[in-house]
């Protein structure tokens, strides 16, 4: 929102400076996000008189003038054709920076003549378009005064409106907010009577109660349209907002004021009744903003016997707006459901000045006072004679009654306020205060105003009197602290995913962060099936479903820097993703993905050719990341991944699952399937996982932050060496498990070591090399206790279909 300071002054009379204002905007919540004051651009140039006019020795279409610059007379080169002697206009000096472009006016030689400044026209000082001629100022203007004291340059403030304060929507508000923190005092705005001369001549109703609950209008006849004044167009143009003409001015300037969107349609362009309703489907008009929206019967529109003119509380119809050759206005003001206002533009993915008000709610009771004085700007700015009034429905007209007790500001705002200051910051803010009790310090009815839709309950009044108040009042004071040693402040999924992402960044992955919303494409090659959420008011269609894994986002991200020259990519994500629970209920689930692509290793002397990332290379990471978030890694089975049900995403043969029972998937790693990733773009091996955090189960027993005591065994460990025979098919981790389960109590570690497919090893099988530890507890082994050992680890081994190879 922003306006110039002259334009606040209208309505508050105060001598507060430009800084004070600012800083009590930014202390009752009005956040100040800039200060635009033309007097600073205009610095450097002052009103000046030409006293004479010579031609340029060299150059027929310059001039040599003469100016009185007030303190002396300077000589300056120009190329205006209007410039002449006796001419009073705005002179540029030497230092000063052009407003337009930026240039530093500085003395120079102008085609062999020195220039000591120029001459400005009104577009290079960025008053206006005209650049055919330098300003002309009457004759009586006093030469040497500074042009912007005598243009009277006004300061414009901006500030951010959060969207629960649509009564800051308008100055007039902004000037509420200030005279209640004593700032200065509101003038109350004019009551009018307008009763009009003659019956309007237009059928105005309503035919949507829910969606316009009340349609106003009237007509006026014999204006004439054309430019507004110059003050009423430098107020718009300080709002942000381009003048059109008279008209249309006059709407904005009502809606900028007051907060209070209204619209003005040529009567000549209009067919029969204009009337509130439902648009039908299919419906279309062609806005103000010269482009077609196709229309459905959840939106209100504004219509007449020939079709829709407006969509009702967004924005007018191209064919009913007035020109200049409008002569009969009909004048219409209207309250509309916010809520239809707002599903209407998002829908049709629309936005205004119109609907940023009317969806967040404006004042019911503004309908009348708001129709008299655009009806009375009108006049003054274009003449005309008006009609009655006409009124269709009713606004909401009950009043909202908050129960207030006001010892509730002390407990909830931690300040403490006097009841009757309490009573005059709300009052100034336009409630009302009635004491339901005896005890006026007790209880509280505070009637709302129309205008602060934002205000339910007793917690919000504390806020407005807190607010006024001052917020910088509140004193801090520290959370309570139990005796003794702090508890911890993470809880365990916490702590999980700090480990967890400490340990993928200290193995060489690059953490990413990427959207929780996906395109539905990239979506579904990753819903393993499921139903898929859909976003009922996504940021766009690139980000309208709830990412069903991780891996989507980080293919997506993979792609953008592949593309920008990264070689070798090792990226990480944790977070969680979105499924479709029990009833259709929000699933949550968090989880850990990564991607690796590009060269694993660059191409070297002593490497050769670059190497790219396999399957085994992910399988590594997620067994680490496992280790490191606490799952029995030891127990772990590798088992195939299941894509039936949807389209493959990982390639066949070179991806598999790390599962706790057949059923408990902790994570899915592996090649990234041929036909994903051609979807999403992306050339060469890429190897993908994804951990189920969530699945991890937790550790049995009551948790303790102590070590056990270290104790190392008194007696050498030995190792003993077995190579199987088993079926090609056969998982070596399977067989790794089945051997270190034959004797717990003496193996305490089994690692594969060889892995052998040749000569002396029979069709359809390989011969798995096994190294296994047994560690001696109270005496060392002997031959016999050996022996008894491999038997059991060949039986093992045996249950699996492996024959020890002689």
């Amino acid at each position: 929102m922003k306006f110039s300071l002259s334009w606040l002054k209208q309505y508050l009379e105060t001598d507060a400076s430009l800084e004070d204002i600012a800083l009590k905007l930014n202390a009752i919540g009005l956040e100040v996000e800039g200060i635009e004051d033309p007097a600073a651009k205009l610095a450097g140039f002052r009103v000046a008189k030409v006293l004479a006019a010579d031609k340029h020795p060299q150059a027929d279409k310059l001039q040599v003038l003469t100016v009185d610059t007030g303190e002396g007379v300077l000589q300056v080169v120009c190329g205006a054709p209007n410039a002449r002697a006796g001419l009073v206009g705005v002179l540029g000096l030497a230092g000063a920076t052009v407003p337009a472009n930026g240039m530093v006016l500085k003395v120079a030689a102008v085609r062999g003549v020195e220039s000591n400044g120029m001459m400005c026209s009104t577009r290079e000082l960025e008053l206006g378009e005209d650049h055919e001629g330098i300003i002309e100022l009457p004759e009586d203007a006093p030469v040497g005064t500074p042009f912007a004291d005598y243009h009277g340059a006004d300061p414009v403030i901006e500030v951010a409106i959060t969207p629960n304060r649509p009564d800051c929507m308008g100055v007039y508000g902004i000037a509420r907010d200030l005279a209640a923190v004593g700032i200065g005092t509101l003038k109350p705005i004019e009551v009018l009577d307008i009763p009009g001369s003659f019956p309007c001549p237009v059928d105005v109703r309503t035919d949507d109660a829910e969606g316009c609950p009340a349609f106003y209008g009237r007509v006026i006849k014999g204006v004439k349209n054309g430019p507004s004044p110059q003050w009423l167009q430098d107020r718009l143009k300080a709002a942000g907002q381009r003048p059109i003409s008279a008209l249309v001015d006059a709407t904005n300037y009502l809606m900028l004021a007051y907060g209070r969107p209204a619209h003005a349609y040529d009567l000549a362009k209009l067919n029969g009744a204009v009337v509130a309703r439902r648009a039908t489907d299919g419906e279309t008009v062609i806005a103000l903003n010269e482009k077609t929206y196709t229309l459905d019967a959840e939106m209100t529109v504004i219509a007449d016997d020939s079709g829709v003119h407006d969509i009702a509380g967004i924005m007018g119809g191209e064919h009913s707006g007035c020109g200049e050759e409008t002569t009969d206005v009909l004048l219409e003001i209207a309250y509309f459901d916010p809520e239809r206002i707002a599903r209407t533009g998002r829908k049709l993915n629309l936005t205004s000045d119109a609907r940023s008000r009317f969806e967040r709610g404006i004042d019911p009771n503004f309908l009348d006072t708001g129709l008299d004085h655009l009806t009375q700007l009108i006049q003054t700015l274009c003449g005309g004679e008006a009609s009655q009034a006409v009124r269709s429905g009713a606004a909401p007209a009950t009043p909202k009654i908050v129960h207030f007790d006001p010892a509730l500001t002390e407990k909830l705002g931690g300040v403490t306020i006097e009841p009757g200051e309490q009573q005059r910051i709300l009052e100034s803010l336009g409630f009302s205060v009635v004491a339901e009790q005896a005890n006026f310090d007790k209880s509280w009815a505070i009637t709302v105003p129309g205008w602060r839709p934002d205000v339910d309950g007793a917690p919000d009044i504390v806020e407005e009197v807190v607010r006024i108040n001052g917020l910088d009042k509140v004193t801090s004071v520290a959370l309570p602290r139990a005796d003794g040693v702090a508890r911890p402040t993470a809880t365990p999924t916490q702590a999980l995913e700090r480990r967890v992402r400490r340990a993928a960044a200290a193995r060489g992955l690059h953490e990413a962060v990427t959207w929780s919303f996906l395109p539905t494409a990239e979506a579904d090659a990753f819903a393993d099936g499921n139903d898929l959420w859909s976003l009922a008011n996504p940021i766009s269609e690139d980000m309208k479903v709830m990412r069903p894994s991780l891996l989507p986002g980080l293919l997506m991200a993979a792609k953008r820097n592949l593309d920008r020259g990264a070689s070798s990519l090792r990226l990480f994500e944790l977070g969680r993703r979105y499924l479709r629970g029990a009833g259709g209920a929000s699933d949550e689930r968090l989880a850990l993905g990564f991607v690796l692509a590009g060269e694993k290793v660059s191409r070297g002397w002593a490497t050769g050719k670059a190497t790219t990332f396999d399957a085994y290379d992910a399988k590594a990471e997620v067994t680490a990341l496992l280790a490191e978030a606490g799952a029995p890694v030891e127990k772990l089975q590798v088992m195939g991944v299941d894509d039936s049900g949807h389209g493959p995403q990982f390639h066949p043969g070179q991806s598999a699952t790390l599962r706790l029972g057949p059923k408990n998937v902790l994570a899915r790693f592996g090649m990234l399937h041929p036909t994903v990733a051609k979807q999403f773009d992306i050339e060469g091996p890429v190897a993908v996982a994804e951990i189920y955090l969530d699945a991890i189960p937790g550790k049995k027993g009551a948790a303790t932050f102590a070590r056990t005591r270290y104790a190392p065994p008194a007696l050498q460990a030995v190792t003993r060496d077995f190579a199987f025979l088993v079926p090609v098919e056969q998982a070596a981790g399977d067989l790794v498990r089945m051997v270190a389960g034959a004797d717990k109590a003496n193996i305490v570690s089994v690692r594969l070591f060889d892995d052998f497919r040749g000569q002396g090893v029979p069709e359809g099988q390989k011969s798995l090399a096994l190294e296994v530890t047994l560690q001696p507890l109270d005496k060392s082994y002997k031959e016999e206790d050996l022996k008894a050992i491999s038997d059991k680890v060949t039986a093992a081994a045996a249950k699996l279909g492996a024959v020890l190879r002689g």
